[in-house]
């Protein structure tokens, strides 16, 4: 068996097990039951005994070894919910508090705080530590494990409170498909004057539309290569649909839309046709993360002032602002709950495209796996 900690050498927590799902060298993306011992517990950090886990596309890009070969086994899902079962002394939440986890568990610690931690934009951290396969850089070594698991230890701050009004299923997945689309909407200020544009409506655009709705955007396109998802686009708050396939919708959306996600990062992305919609002085922000590289033609973005952005993540900030907009303006993702037991068949249909809009896993309570009292 592979270390939990391989190059990463920390102390761990042989008093106790997590048990989860990880994805392993050459697995073809199939997840298999591994164990691992925590870090132990320090002061600013709690334990979670996870209820649920959305599955992003980033899991399967992992697990599938789309992003690179995997060296060791390593328990994916970054859009996590629990309930808080231990914390140190320092610790900002108290036992039985629900919490979610997402794409990031730690960053600057200490007296030594970076400028982007100074400025409230930990999200690029040079010293941040992703959620899963990651090595800690906080001086204590180890590699951080996801949230297809039972448990997980994690910095307090880097935990959030849920809102009464938000079921703990429904919150898994604004830990990551959440916060990546409010956040670009936020900093371009997405508003009453803004002609808006979402590229795939699947996990990230059926909850980009809601935002759009809420912040009162002046017209909401749901762009698709399909009419499959027409319907349910203009329940979600779009006011026009664009169909890719159809080339005279496209001809009649030149140069119509002011800011626009891509939330979808198929190879079949016809990029001269985005741009050619985007208005002057626009945006056209990427949300998902392509395989392969992107190519387009420089003379959109030139004559038009057009710029292609990225956008990643949110701070901790955001995200707590986040939780806040979605249970006051009743935003909540459409979601097919599963057990994690069936993890693996829940990774192909996301990998299918085949979810309504998000799969969440659900632990069963009388199944955890968790094993105290380990030698």
């Amino acid at each position: 068996m592979f270390s939990s900690q391989a190059g990463g050498a920390s102390e761990e927590d042989k008093s106790i097990k997590f048990t989860g799902w990880a994805a392993v060298p050459g697995g073809n993306g199939i997840l298999q039951k591994w164990s691992y011992h925590p870090r132990p517990l320090v002061a600013d950090e709690i334990e979670i005994e996870i209820t649920h886990c959305g599955i992003c596309g980033s899991d399967i890009h992992f697990s599938t070894e789309g992003w690179g070969p995997i060296t060791r086994p390593a328990i994916p899902g970054h859009e996590i919910v629990g309930v808080v079962v231990k914390r140190g002394e320092d610790a900002a939440h108290q036992i039985g508090d629900r919490v979610g986890v997402g794409c990031l568990v730690s960053c600057c610690r200490g007296s030594s705080v970076c400028d982007w931690c100074r400025k409230g934009e930990d999200q690029f951290c040079a010293n941040k530590t992703v959620t899963f396969n990651a090595p800690y850089k906080d001086g204590r070594g180890g590699i951080s494990e996801g949230g297809f698991a039972d448990r997980m230890r994690v910095y307090s701050d880097y935990a959030f409170k849920i809102p009464e009004e938000i079921s703990s299923a429904e919150a898994a997945s604004f830990f990551c498909a959440g916060i990546t689309t409010y956040t670009p909407l936020k900093r371009y200020k997405a508003g009453p004057n803004t002609r808006l544009g979402v590229i795939g409506i699947g996990g990230l655009g059926h909850i980009a539309l809601q935002w759009a709705a809420a912040m009162g955007c002046r017209e909401i396109v749901a762009i698709s290569g399909r009419d499959n998802k027409k319907e349910e686009a203009f329940k979600l708050g779009a006011t026009k649909f664009i169909n890719t396939s159809d080339k005279e919708q496209i001809k009649e959306a030149v140069k119509s839309i002011d800011l626009c996600l891509c939330t979808n990062a198929s190879r079949n992305n016809n990029w001269e046709e985005y741009l050619s919609m985007m208005a002057p002085l626009s945006q056209l922000v990427l949300l998902a993360l392509p395989e392969e590289p992107i190519t387009f033609v420089g003379s959109h973005l030139v004559s038009q002032d057009v710029a292609i952005v990225g956008s990643h993540l949110g701070s901790k900030g955001d995200i707590e602002e986040m939780l806040e907009f979605a249970a006051k303006h009743g935003i909540r993702p459409w979601i097919e709950k599963r057990p994690f037991e069936d993890c693996n068949e829940a990774c192909k249909d996301v990998h299918a495209g085949k979810p309504r809009y998000r799969i969440v896993l659900e632990m069963d309570p009388s199944t955890s796996v968790s094993t105290s009292a380990l030698s």
